[in-house]
């Protein structure tokens, strides 16, 4: 998908109304577009979200899962976006910021947290998306800086890393336990199980696909799935093995939620960091930031 925010924000509000018409007068946007993003969302989860009757529709046991983490985040967002518009903003500046929603849930809001408190007078600015598209937009002009993996090729970037992360396959015991249980190989079992991935848009998919292909392990049977946080909840129901952080599961790992499946050769750690135009620190509002997270 394209823009896959603005399609769980579209199927959020239909959820919410109980049918495609009722949503149209809080998305602006005509029915038919409606229904195609609705079908375009099922169609990349693999999944049916609404079932469809004379009255409206309703949620589906995956619909009625994927809306309980949309109405905890879109309910976070909105709280962020009120406590930043009623902060007293006069001279500190403005500052673009952008991220995918991953490593913004799990890495940037800690420091934004705290970076807010000590200087309500810069205005933030937060664009999410993949972190390519992150990239694209920094070459472009259109943020300050982008929290992204250390980019290939940092022609034109200066970049700083922030932490190390590491991916790893996880499952349950239970769905472990399916797996036939002569297989001894890190090829054998992702071959014989249905592999949960990060879509192909996704920086971390291809580096994962990167990984898969110099191992020559074929995946047979995969789920493409667009958010990290779907991807550990299938996890945890036992739908398959899912390709995720480690740093972002660490609760799970260390409650038997999930186990991390050994690897004969393991997947190399990747870093991830902030990047940046040196044209850019002339904002005091990027100097200010990078200053306090150097801190």
């Amino acid at each position: 998908m394209n823009n896959p925010l603005s399609a769980y924000h579209i199927f959020y509000e239909v959820a919410k109304a109980g049918s495609f018409s009722k949503a149209t007068n809080q998305l602006y946007i005509s029915q038919p577009a409606i229904s195609k993003s609705i079908q375009k969302l099922e169609d990349a989860l693999h999944t049916r979200l609404f079932l469809r009757n004379s009255k409206g529709v309703r949620l589906t046991p995956e619909g009625q899962l994927l809306f309980q983490h949309l109405d905890t985040a879109f309910s976070a967002i909105t709280s962020a976006e009120t406590k930043l518009e009623t902060l007293t903003r006069t001279d500190g500046g403005t500052l673009h910021i952008g991220v995918s929603t991953t490593l913004c849930k799990y890495l940037l809001l800690p420091y934004l947290s705290a970076f807010i408190r000590e200087h309500p007078q810069i205005n933030i600015r937060i664009r999410c998306q993949s972190s390519n598209e992150t990239l694209k937009m920094l070459a472009d002009d259109a943020i300050d800086i982008g929290l992204v993996g250390m980019p290939e090729h940092k022609t034109g970037f200066i970049y700083e890393n922030l932490v190390e992360i590491e991916d790893i396959f996880v499952a349950t015991s239970t769905y472990m336990s399916h797996l036939p249980q002569d297989m001894t190989s890190t090829r054998e079992i992702l071959e014989a199980s249905t592999l949960m991935l990060l879509d192909k848009n996704n920086m971390t998919r291809q580096y994962i696909d990167d990984y898969l292909a110099r191992n020559q392990i074929q995946t047979k049977d995969y789920i493409e799935i667009s958010n990290m946080d779907l991807l550990i909840e299938f996890a945890k129901i036992g739908v398959g093995v899912a390709c995720v952080i480690k740093n972002f599961v660490q609760e799970e790992l260390a409650d038997g939620q999930l186990q991390q499946i050994p690897l004969d050769i393991p997947i190399h750690k990747r870093d991830v960091g902030f990047a940046y135009k040196k044209t850019h620190l002339q904002n005091d509002a990027l100097s200010c930031f990078l200053d306090f997270c150097r801190g």
